[in-house]
Formats: structure tokens, sequence, C-alpha cells
């Protein structure tokens, strides 16, 4: 095996595990919520979490800002620069998460109005929001600690976070809503639990594995303002970078739900294949920042060409067999989530646009990973920025003519643009411009 592909698959096949165990957390909660005896109970759930998910997206910056620039002052051997990155990072998380409690009715209430559930539900959604938002320091603090690991080429770490994480939820979820009869309260105090859980595992392993680097040193070490320019500047493009990604995952979902509730089903069932896709490639971009971004610390160009293309040559083998599996199990697996007969019968028109996913979606997932690490994160959102224009003028010009497959072929073009305009980007700038960033 070559050498690169080994170190690929010891930051990818960990953070692969991770992703999977992601969605388990919201599984879960819906599960034992069925079980209530009310479906407003199922749709609390599913509007808290969407809330969550969409607020904690856009923080998203927190892991992928230090986890490039960690990579790069490890390449550099600069120590003490890797410890300052972990704490302005976890610094930013806690000042955000702090901001999200106090600003925590206002946004309850702009989300609630977004989502606009029926009364029923929009009752205990607001129950189990009042509750899940204590969390935000934990989650936000593990988006900082989980990227400085991923930085540190230790995408162990995470993983065994994540497994920790789901198995206390499950007890903790468990014993509120069987043994101390709760409902929504039950499953939203178990998810918070989850959450600082897995904060107090990641600093417990920090201790364990990192505490050589000393910290105390570090805190004394007088900060230079420049070096709180360069982080705000990251990742406040990888911020802005997200949002054009929210606007357009959210757009899709609306334009789908206009479209009546058959379409809207289809969509978001479809659209399982391009997230089950998604965490495969997440962890091959995590390889990307972590090692990408240490070659290029350390100004390994040879090393760092060689990671590119050797992820891309692991990019398109699975390529090919995501394809060839939702080629053959496409319609099987549309008929695994669901047994209502008309949402079935609607996919068979769509689900070929989902065996096109792996194909034009492979290039942004892996340039994802490389831009992170070498904090070329103005390319990100330069490429994210066309891409979101390329989509908002098809699905105008689009979906007059071909209604469903006009919003399908948008969000395919969106995702080809990004790959395209990147590989450009990449050849033409940051190649050529190495020593400038």
């Amino acid at each position: 095996m070559n050498p690169k592909d080994h170190q690929i698959l010891r930051i990818a096949l960990p953070a692969i595990v991770t992703n999977l165990t992601i969605p388990l957390l919201g599984l879960v909660d819906t599960a034992i919520v069925g079980h209530m005896g009310d479906a407003a109970y199922i749709g609390a759930i599913a509007v808290g979490s969407m809330i969550f998910s969409l607020v904690y997206w856009v923080f998203g910056f927190l892991r992928m800002g230090t986890s490039g620039m960690t990579a790069q002052a490890r390449g550099r051997r600069d120590m003490k620069e890797v410890m300052r990155l972990l704490m302005r990072s976890l610094l930013g998380s806690m000042v955000i998460a702090l901001t999200v409690i106090v600003f925590q009715y206002p946004l309850r209430e702009m989300m609630l109005w977004l989502i606009a559930p029926t009364a029923d539900v929009r009752s205990l959604s607001v129950t189990y929001f009042n509750i899940v938002v204590w969390g935000a320091p934990a989650v936000l603090g593990l988006y900082s600690l989980g990227g400085w690991f991923i930085g540190m080429q230790n995408s162990r770490t995470p993983m065994l976070i994540s497994i920790m994480q789901n198995v206390v939820n499950i007890l903790a979820s468990l014993s509120l809503v069987y043994g101390l009869g709760m409902k929504v309260e039950g499953v939203a105090l178990g998810t918070v639990i989850a959450q600082y859980a897995g904060l107090f595992a990641a600093v417990g392993l920090w201790w364990r594995y990192y505490r050589r680097l000393s910290l105390g040193k570090v805190l004394l070490v007088k900060e230079k303002f420049v070096d709180w320019l360069v982080f705000f500047r990251v990742n406040r493009d990888i911020f802005l970078r997200t949002l054009f990604l929210v606007a357009v995952n959210l757009y899709f979902t609306s334009a789908g739900a206009r479209q009546g509730a058959v379409i809207l089903a289809v969509n978001t069932l479809l659209m399982q294949l391009y997230l089950f896709f998604s965490y495969f490639m997440d962890g091959f971009a995590y390889a990307g920042e972590a090692w990408g971004g240490r070659y290029w610390g350390a100004q390994d160009m040879v090393a760092f060409r060689e990671v590119v293309r050797r992820l891309f040559v692991w990019g398109t083998a699975m390529v090919l067999l995501f394809t060839l599996v939702y080629v053959a199990g496409g319609m099987p697996f549309m008929q695994l989530l669901t047994d209502e007969s008309n949402v079935v019968e609607a996919s068979r028109d769509y689900v070929w646009w989902a065996y096109l996913i792996p194909i034009v979606g492979v290039a942004p997932f892996i340039w994802d990973g490389i831009f992170i690490g070498i904090t070329a994160t103005r390319d990100m959102l330069v490429s994210s920025c066309i891409a979101a224009m390329v989509f908002f003028i098809g699905v105008t010009g689009l979906m007059g003519q071909m209604g469903n497959h006009g919003l399908w072929l948008s969000m395919i073009l969106y995702l080809a643009t990004r790959g395209i305009v990147q590989t450009y980007l990449y050849h033409e700038q940051i190649l050529r411009k190495p020593k400038s960033r």
C-alpha cells in the first residue's frame, strides 16, 4: 500500500465511523418518543433537532478553522502555536455558546416562525428547545476540541467520544423516560447529559495524551493581535461559506414542500442517499485537512501533492462503489425507509438523480478538506458563492418548465459548480502562489 494511503485511511476510517454514529443520536430520541402514543412528540423532536442542526451547522467553522490551522502549525513544529489555536477556538466557542443562551428566546421564536409547526408540536418543541439549548457550551466546545484533534492527525479520539455519547444518550434517555416517567423533557435532558459527557471525555482524553504540551506556559505567552485577526479571517470566510450552503439546502427543502407532501417526502428520502455518501467522503475530507495542512505547513509540496492525488484516487473508488450501490439498491432503499406506496411510486421518477450525487459530489467534498487544511478559506467562500448563484438561477429558470426535476438538476449543477471552481482555483491560484498563503 502507498504510504500516503496508510496515512489517509488512518484518519478517514475512524472519521467515517464517527460520522455514521451521528444520526444515531437523533434516531434514538425519535425511537423513544415514537412509543409515547402521540405523533406530536415525534414532530417536536424532529423540529427541535432541525433547529439545533441548523444553528450548530452555521458555527461549524469552529471545527474546520481549528483543524486546518492546527495541522499547519504542527507541520511547522510550532507546538506553542498549536496550543494557542486550541485556546483561541475554545474561547470563541464559549463566547458564541453564551450568546446563544442569552438570546435563546428570539432565536427560538425566529426558528419556529421559519419552520411553522402546528400548535401542539410547537408547544412540545418549545419544551425541548428550552432544555437542549443549555448544551450549547458542550456542543461548541466539542467542535473546537474535535477540530484540534483532527489537526493533530488524531481521528480516533473523536470516534471514541461519539460512540460514548451515543451510549450515554441511550442510557440517560431511557432512564429518564421509562424510569422517572418523563416525556419530551426526559429525551431533551438525556441529550444534554450526553453532550456534556462528550465534552468531559474530550477534556479527559486531551489531558491524558497532550498535557505534555505545557498548557500553563502557553497561557502565559502574550497573544499577538495579528494572530487573532488571522483566526477571525479564516473563520469568517468559513462562516459565510456555510451560510451559502444553508441557504441552498433550506431552499431545496422549501421548494420541495411547495410541491406537496408526496414530493417533499420523496426529496427528503432521496437526500438520505446524499447524506450517506457525505458521511464517507467527509472522512477523506478530514484526511485532507490533517495531512494536507501538515505538509503545507511544513512546505513539503511533494508530499502535499501526493496526498491530494491519493485522495482523488480514493474518491474515484468511492464514486464507483456508491454509484453501483445506488443503481442496484436505490429503490429497495426507498421501500425500506417508507411503506407509503404513493411515495415509493413517485420516487421512481426521481431516484436516478441520486445516482449522479457521487459523481458530482466527490470533488467538492475532497477539495473542501484540502482547502480547510491549507486555510484557503477565501477560495472556499468564492466557490460556494458562485455555486449558490448557479443553484438559484437554475431553480428560477428550470422549475417552471421541469418541476421537481428542475429542482434536482439545479442541485446537481450546484455540486458540480463547486467542484469545478475549486479545481480551477487549486491549479490557477493555490499551486502558483503557495507562499502567499
